[in-house]
C-alpha cells in the first residue's frame, strides 16, 4: 500500500507532538519539516526527516507532498493554508485559521475552489471522555438535552507576551469550548452572553485581556450551555463537561495522574489532575491525526472542517462583543465585511 507523504510546518510544542506521532504511524511517511528556529529543525533531524527547511515556501518545493500539518504561529495559518491549497496539498491546521472573520471566509473560499481537504485542530473532539459523552447524548441516553456545562481552567496563565498576540481568552482558550459546545449536542449556537474579569494577574488586563470568564450560549432550539474559564487553577488542568437532559445526565470528569486514594484521619486524598493539555490530550492528538489520514485514504470528509472553525470563531467574536457591550449578542450580528 502506498504511504501518504506528510510535511509538518512549525515545530513548537504542538508541532513536535504531531511530528512524533506521525513518525510512529503506519501508512505515513514524513518527507519534510519546516521551522525558522534551529532547535525545531534539530528536532526533525533527530527523527530522520529527509527534507528540513526554514521557510514554508521552500517546503512546498519538496515533491510529492500529500498533506501538510500546520502548527506555526496563528498569524501564519491563513497564508500557509492558502499557499497549500493553491499547490493542491491537503491541510491539517491548528486552530484558529485566523483571528479575522473576513480572512477566514476568504481562505475557505480558496480551499473550496481548490478541492483540497482541510481539517482544523480541535483536539478535544478526539478525547475518549468527550467522545463518550457525545455518543451517549446522540443515542438518547439522557433524553432531550436541556443544559450543557463546560469547565475549562488552565493550571497557569501564559506569559503576557503571548496574551498580547493570542487574540484574547475567547479566541485562544474558550474557542475550544465553543467547539465542544457545538460538537457534544450537535446543535448550532444562536446567542452569546459573556461576562469576564481580571482576577489573576493585573498585567493581563493591562494587555487588554481577561483571565476569568463565564459564557452563556443559547442554541437555536432554546437549549442552554454554560462555560466557565480561568487562566489559573491551583490544582491543575481542569477539563469537565456535563449534559443534563429530560431522561438523565452524563458527566465527563478530569483525568488524574493516578487513581489512588488515601484515607486517614485528615480526610480522603487523591492525585491531582494531569498537569496541562500536552498530558491531558496526548491520545487525542494521535486520534485526530489518525482520523485525518483516514479521510485522505478513504476520500471521506474530514471530521472537523473549515465551517467548524468558522462557527467557533463567530461565537468567540460574539463573546468579545457581548463582553464589551454588556449584552447578549446574536450570532447573526457577526458577519464578514467582504
Amino acid at each position: 500500500m502506498k504511504k501518504l507523504k506528510f510535511a509538518v510546518a512549525g515545530l513548537g510544542r504542538i508541532g513536535k507532538i504531531h511530528l512524533g506521532n506521525l513518525c510512529q504511524m503506519e501508512g505515513i511517511e514524513v518527507v519534510a519539516a519546516m521551522d525558522p528556529m534551529e532547535e525545531g529543525r534539530q528536532f526533525a533531524k533527530d527523527r530522520l526527516v529527509p527534507h528540513i527547511v526554514s521557510s514554508f515556501k521552500e517546503m512546498l518545493t519538496v515533491t510529492p507532498i500529500d498533506a501538510i500539518i500546520i502548527c506555526s504561529p496563528t498569524d501564519t495559518h491563513a497564508d500557509y493554508v492558502e499557499m497549500a491549497a493553491k499547490a493542491g496539498i491537503h491541510v491539517f491546521c491548528e486552530k484558529p485559521l485566523d483571528l479575522s472573520l473576513d480572512r477566514v471566509v476568504e481562505v475557505l473560499d480558496i480551499v473550496s475552489k481548490s478541492g483540497i481537504k482541510l481539517m482544523l485542530g480541535f483536539n478535544r473532539r478526539f478525547d475518549k471522555e468527550f467522545r463518550k459523552v457525545k455518543e451517549l447524548v446522540k443515542n438518547g441516553a439522557v433524553g432531550e438535552p436541556h443544559l450543557v456545562k463546560i469547565t475549562s481552567r488552565d493550571p497557569g496563565a501564559p506569559p503576557v507576551s503571548y496574551i498580547k498576540t493570542s487574540g484574547g481568552l475567547f479566541l485562544d482558550m474558550t474557542i475550544h469550548d465553543f467547539d465542544v459546545a457545538r460538537f457534544i449536542v450537535d446543535k448550532e449556537v444562536e446567542e452569546v452572553y459573556a461576562k469576564g474579569a481580571v482576577l489573576i494577574d493585573p498585567a493581563i488586563g493591562e494587555a487588554g485581556d481577561i483571565d476569568t470568564a463565564v459564557v452563556t450560549l443559547t442554541y437555536s432550539d432554546g437549549t442552554i450551555a454554560v462555560i466557565d474559564n480561568s487562566r489559573e487553577a491551583s490544582y491543575g488542568y481542569d477539563q469537565r463537561v456535563e449534559v443534563f437532559g429530560s431522561k438523565g445526565m452524563v458527566q465527563s470528569n478530569n483525568n488524574f495522574m493516578d487513581s489512588h486514594k488515601l484515607y486517614n484521619d485528615q480526610g480522603i486524598h487523591a492525585a491531582l489532575p494531569l498537569h496541562f493539555f500536552l498530558e491531558r490530550y496526548r491520545e487525542a492528538y494521535k486520534n485526530e491525526i489518525g482520523d485525518f489520514a483516514k479521510s485522505l485514504e478513504n476520500g471521506n470528509a474530514t471530521p472537523v472542517d473549515g465551517n467548524d472553525g468558522l462557527q467557533s470563531l463567530k461565537i468567540g467574536l460574539a463573546a468579545m462583543k457581548s463582553l464589551k457591550e454588556n449584552r447578549p449578542v446574536k450570532i447573526s450580528e457577526i458577519v464578514p465585511l467582504i
